[in-house]
């Protein structure tokens, strides 16, 4: 790792002019390329304390051994010099997407005597125009064999057309029409030119001219009274449109743009593109990338328009680039797409109408490619067995965490604070196993203390679990543990054998109060509360709930929720289960008792796996958590009485009109409404009587009390 300081240019040197610089390791290959209004201020920033750096530029910068640069006159010619220089160069600390190679255009090989049409991929080709990108060739293919009635161009390969010619004989379209047979000289070589210059004309867009000449025709040779012709004039419009009907109008002004759309992660990002051609989808690609440069969606932005525009010139730049994001320097993105198209360029934000509604379509497809992507990813065996050991080599485990266990707390502002177990098994979400905790211990906002009790509670259900199966030692009396406390000492904590059941209930029972929060020489296990006895019905002799222990912990924090996880671990004698954290800001993964954390890097398998289970557990607790305040706001005093079932309570809503008046009413006038009997109005009245009556609503307008008269709860 080489210092920067090592290398670290004289401020001096740096000319405060736009340009772009290199970085280059200790074996002169370039690792890094930017760009810069001003070198001298951009540089330096590269050289301040390494604490200060994002991990992905720290990490960028004690890979290197020096730095240099080229100045240029203007920002424009910064931008283009740094796509020239990454193309070149491949440095591995760049965003790079995806080449698309791997899609196939429809291409038009004007740069022939006689052009051609035919399905293309690879590296676009100086003379050829393309349309596309298609998502498959044969959408390609059956466009083509649709227009070939009306635009009979060759399709042929260059062998097919020299053997025609050498016969005589035109090849099978040529006899049905679908060809123009050049090779035999049906048609002279500007004629065959014009019908591909027609042909490339209706695939951009210009549409209308064509089908309204053809109907034209068709009526003119009707009123002649040549049907043949008339009809067969008439399936040659029903060709071409049946052909524009495969890309659908998404906007009514015929409009030119590209729509360029950004769904991102801490670690990867996935771009969509729709190419609008004359208000219609013409093509769509997409790419995903790792984020190995510190990027936010503006730079994702401006490099996915280096990747789309840097070799392009004329009509494949649009009019109109509609984005997600405004690069940094606008302007000079904006000139140069100006320079590359010829004419202005429009690069914006759409903020409203139809443009807006399409954008937020490709974003839905750029989400997609992304889940698509990490589901792919996730569910390759040998990317899954890496991750797991690079999980063990990087935190020092034994063996591979084969079973992994991660822990979020959520709440709003304090108030109903849950906590989420989510479990991950060979590298794949075991839902069945997923459990939720509410935090009972304590009131309040603190969420290393939530940590400590959560985890304390699950790891007493794991000792519980083995004591009822026999895998704990019942203690002696004489040192600690008693029949009548149900106390234990705990024992050896090595895991059952046989896979981890399946567990169709997604919550976790009640637990128990607070772990205990200071360490205690002989810990022992506390006698479960009734909400924490074993269901007999579970008695069959396999694992249940909390009886298979993980090989890791995570829990999503940083320093000081490791350690209040570990302490609990410690307080119940458990010294065999591995404990790390994700710090979500700077992705670092804490351990218990290090002072710095452990990095990984942002390619890392581990590293993607590990933030996997971090961001399903956020999920699942803030999805409860939402869920509990929901109901916690919809909440009555009659949810509290026993037996009344949601028809029942509507009933006496609708009766009476609101809680308030209901709590006013007699037994007897509760006994009025139907379905409700003396015993259930008794308890009606009884459990509004004990609850407190809600505060009074107040008009902030007019100070003034307003009164309950409403359905609502109290």
């Amino acid at each position: 790792m080489a210092d920067p300081s090592s290398y670290r240019p004289s401020p001096g040197q740096i000319p405060d002019s736009p340009g772009v610089y290199k970085f280059r390791d200790e074996h002169r290959r370039v690792i890094y390329v930017g760009k810069a209004k001003n070198l001298r201020q951009r540089v330096a920033n590269y050289f301040q304390d390494l604490a200060g750096l994002h991990p992905r530029t720290r990490s960028m910068v004690t890979t290197a051994a020096s730095v240099e640069w080229t100045v240029v006159s203007t920002e424009v010619e910064a931008l283009q010099l740094e796509y020239t220089w990454i193309k070149e160069f491949d440095p591995r600390f760049n965003v790079k997407y995806r080449d698309d190679k791997s899609y196939p255009y429809l291409a038009v090989t004007l740069n022939e005597e006689f052009p051609r049409v035919q399905v293309m991929r690879g590296a676009k080709k100086k003379g050829v125009r393309y349309f596309g990108p298609y998502g498959h060739a044969w959408a390609i293919r059956e466009t083509v064999d649709l227009m070939l009635r009306v635009f009979p161009v060759r399709t042929c390969s260059a062998g097919v057309f020299k053997n025609a010619a050498r016969t005589g004989r035109p090849c099978l379209l040529g006899y049905i029409d679908k060809c123009s047979a050049p090779c035999v000289g049906r048609v002279t070589p500007e004629e065959h030119r014009e019908l591909a210059e027609d042909f490339c004309d209706f695939m951009a867009g210009r549409t209308g001219t064509y089908i309204r000449r053809l109907e034209k025709d068709m009526t003119q040779a009707a009123e002649e009274m040549e049907y043949e012709r008339a009809a067969r004039l008439r399936d040659d419009a029903g060709a071409l449109k049946r052909a524009m009907e495969k890309s659908a109008v998404v906007l009514a002004d015929a409009t030119d743009a590209d729509l360029i759309a950004v769904a991102e992660d801490e670690l990867e990002a996935a771009l969509q593109i729709f190419h609008v051609r004359g208000g219609r989808v013409r093509g769509q690609r997409g790419w995903v990338t790792d984020k190995v440069e510190a990027v936010d969606t503006a730079g994702l932005v401006e490099h996915a328009l280096q990747q789309l525009y840097g070799e392009e010139r004329g009509d494949a730049v649009p009019k109109e680039v509609l984005v997600p994001a405004l690069p940094e320097d606008t302007e000079a993105v904006s000139q140069w797409l100006a320079e590359r198209r010829g004419s202005q360029v429009s690069l914006r934000i759409p903020q409203r109408g139809d443009k807006k509604d399409l954008m937020a379509t490709v974003q839905r497809n750029a989400q997609q490619a992304l889940g698509l992507h990490k589901t792919k990813r996730a569910s390759d065996l040998t990317t899954r067995s890496r991750a797991l050991e690079e999980i063990a080599e990087a935190l020092g485990l034994d063996t591979a965490p084969l079973r992994i266990e991660c822990y979020d707390i959520s709440h709003l502002q304090g108030d109903d604070v849950v906590a989420s177990m989510v479990v991950f098994e060979d590298g794949l979400a075991r839902k069945s196993e997923y459990r939720r905790f509410q935090i009972k211990g304590f009131e309040g906002q603190d969420d290393v203390r939530s940590m400590h009790e959560v985890i304390g509670r699950r790891f007493k259900r794991y000792l519980q679990e083995k004591e009822r199966t026999g895998e704990w030692e019942q203690a002696p009396q004489t040192t600690g543990g008693t029949p009548e406390t149900g106390e234990a000492l705990p024992g050896a904590t090595s895991a059952p054998t046989g896979p981890a059941p399946a567990d169709p209930a997604l919550t976790a029972p009640a637990l128990a109060g607070p772990a205990a929060t200071g360490p205690v020489p002989a810990p022992a296990l506390p006698a479960a509360s009734p909400a924490d006895e074993i269901d007999p019905r579970e008695d069959d002799g396999r694992p249940k709930r909390f009886a298979y222990p993980p090989q890791l912990v995570v829990v999503d924090g940083g320093q000081p929720q490791v350690a209040a996880a570990q302490r609990a671990l410690d307080e119940l004698g458990i010294d065999d289960i591995a404990v790390c954290g994700l710090a979500k800001r700077l992705e670092e993964v804490w351990l218990p008792d290090d002072d710095d954390p452990v990095v990984l890097p942002r390619s890392s398998e581990g590293l993607y796996l590990l933030q996997r289970v971090r961001d399903e557990a956020h999920r699942f607790a803030i999805t409860y958590q939402r869920a509990k305040r929901a109901k916690r706001i919809r909440s009555s005093p009659l949810d509290d009485v026993a037996g009344l079932g949601e028809t029942r309570k509507q009933a006496l809503i609708k009766h009476f009109g609101s809680v308030k008046k209901l709590r006013q009413a007699t037994i007897e006038e509760i006994c009025e409404v139907p379905g409700i009997g003396r015993r259930t109005a008794e308890s009606v009245a009884a459990a509004l009587a004990s609850a407190a009556p809600a505060a009074p609503a107040v008009n902030t307008a007019t100070g003034e009390i307003m009164e309950e008269d409403d359905g609502g709860t109290s």
